[in-house]
């Protein structure tokens, strides 16, 4: 889990983890394709990458 810290073009955002570190991530389709704002200070569930751990996608956006 994270916290979103800014907002980028092209559906990019900044995550910091909860462990500390930051990371760039994207939305996944279902949250795109139902149309889910992810906006500044949201607190979201994400994947994070097998291959890079500075790169994930947003899987769920908390209350």
């Amino acid at each position: 889990m994270g916290k979103v810290i800014e907002k980028f073009k092209a559906g990019m955002f900044s995550v910091e983890l909860d462990a500390g570190s930051t990371v760039l991530a994207v939305m996944a389709g279902k949250l795109r394709r139902n149309r889910i704002k992810v906006m500044n200070g949201d607190r979201v569930t994400m994947e994070l990458s097998p291959y890079d751990l500075t790169r994930g996608r947003i899987t769920y956006r908390h209350k």
